[in-house]
């Protein structure tokens, strides 16, 4: 589809009397970077997503067949210079297989990144450093980037719950400080019917406070446990594929919510003091720069490697022994997730990491020296030299 546009991106470009100065494209962009040389543009590809998967998309083509059958095949995790090692079992579905169409097309992204004149990222040096101490060496992972990197995150919207009206927030606003656990898979992750089941028991069996966001299930299942649409039990507000009167049973200390829900201002609730999260990049950021744990829930994708991240490098969530995507998590251990992230120690404990995690995303954002204000800065700093350039090539 993008390939397509780059005839009218062009035809646009040589319309304009004064000509763009950069030109800034994210992973499914990455044909229209010829462009920079044509019409004397700065090129930068913007990875919305973090530096752990810009290491796996730059490492990946440059594999050995029989480097890439040992994690593919075998199964053993992938070394690359400098980072983590990635699992089996967290790599990307799309590059488990050589014939699938849609490996084809991304693998060979990663040759296309040092083209451009730089890497902006969406984390920060605290986030992930020793990812982008790789990214940057080059006898490591600089050795294939070849072209500067700008950690410029997290870019989250600021906000302000007190400014914003919603039912969810009127809630909220009568909960105990830290007491309530936030559930989201993101606008287009959805559960089984059975998983459905599972999470609405141990939620309930928890004890705890919570705030749903739930989506109806993706298989589209039903079983005696549901309630059917015609049916008058519908009336106490529960979703016809949650278990049968939840929302009477749990509704002193839940809100189920069926449609969007404004969810940077949740987390950023004084209420909320847990989050139950498909960990796509952007609600992870949310969730850390308003200082809150996470019960990590990867559904797909680069989530899987997310998780790994929080988990065992930060140290800011908790996740179940199986993967959710693989498997479904049985309502005993999502009771017992959810005390821990919420009652226990342990909880208390991510919670006080998380915060300070938060505190390093406010500094990295600081006009003072920040990393990611600097980081911004240089790019901002060479558009200004080529844009200088630019106008006395005219003048003379």
């Amino acid at each position: 589809m993008m390939r397509k546009t780059i005839p009218t991106l062009r035809s646009k470009i040589e319309e304009m009397q004064h000509k763009p100065t950069a030109l800034i494209v994210d992973l499914f962009g990455l044909d229209a970077l010829r462009l920079g040389e044509e019409f004397n543009m700065l090129t930068y590809v913007f990875m919305t997503t973090n530096a752990r998967f810009l290491a796996v998309a730059l490492y990946f083509p440059t594999l050995e067949k029989d480097v890439e059958d040992e994690h593919i095949i075998k199964k053993k995790p992938l070394a690359i210079p400098g980072c983590e090692p990635v699992r089996f079992e967290d790599t990307l579905e799309t590059l488990l297989d050589r014939t699938d169409q849609i490996y084809q097309v991304f693998v060979p992204f990663g040759l296309v990144f040092p083209t451009a004149d730089g890497i902006i990222v969406n984390t920060w040096d605290d986030m992930e450093p020793k990812t982008l101490k790789s990214l940057r060496d080059p006898n490591l992972l600089g050795r294939i980037a070849r072209v500067p990197l700008y950690p410029i995150g997290p870019l989250c919207r600021p906000v302000d719950p007190s400014k914003t009206n919603h039912p969810v927030l009127d809630w909220l606003n009568k909960q105990p400080d830290e007491s309530v656990l936030y559930i989201s898979f993101g606008s287009g992750g959805s559960l089984s019917a059975t998983q459905l089941t599972e999470l609405a028991w141990g939620l309930e069996s928890s004890q705890q406070r919570f705030v749903w966001v739930v989506h109806p299930p993706v298989d589209g299942s039903s079983c005696s446990e549901y309630i059917s649409a015609n049916s008058s039990e519908v009336q106490d507000g529960t979703p016809q594929y949650l278990p049968k009167e939840f929302t009477s049973r749990t509704h002193e200390r839940g809100l189920v919510v069926s449609s969007w829900a404004p969810q940077a201002e949740i987390l950023a609730h004084q209420a909320v003091g847990g989050f139950l999260t498909h960990c796509g990049w952007n609600s992870i950021l949310e969730s850390v720069v308003s200082g809150v744990p996470m019960i990590a829930w990867p559904l797909f994708a680069e989530q899987k490697m997310n998780a790994t991240l929080l988990n065992e490098e930060l140290g800011v969530a908790i996740r179940s022994r199986k993967l959710p995507s693989e498997e479904v998590v049985l309502r005993v251990e999502i009771e017992s997730l959810v005390r821990r992230i919420m009652v226990e120690e342990e909880g208390c404990e991510m919670r006080e990491k998380v915060k300070k995690l938060k505190d390093t995303a406010e500094m990295s954002l600081s006009c003072d020296s920040g990393s990611s204000y600097e980081s911004l800065s240089r790019v901002a700093k060479e558009c200004d030299r080529l844009l200088e350039r630019d106008i006395m090539a005219r003048g003379a």
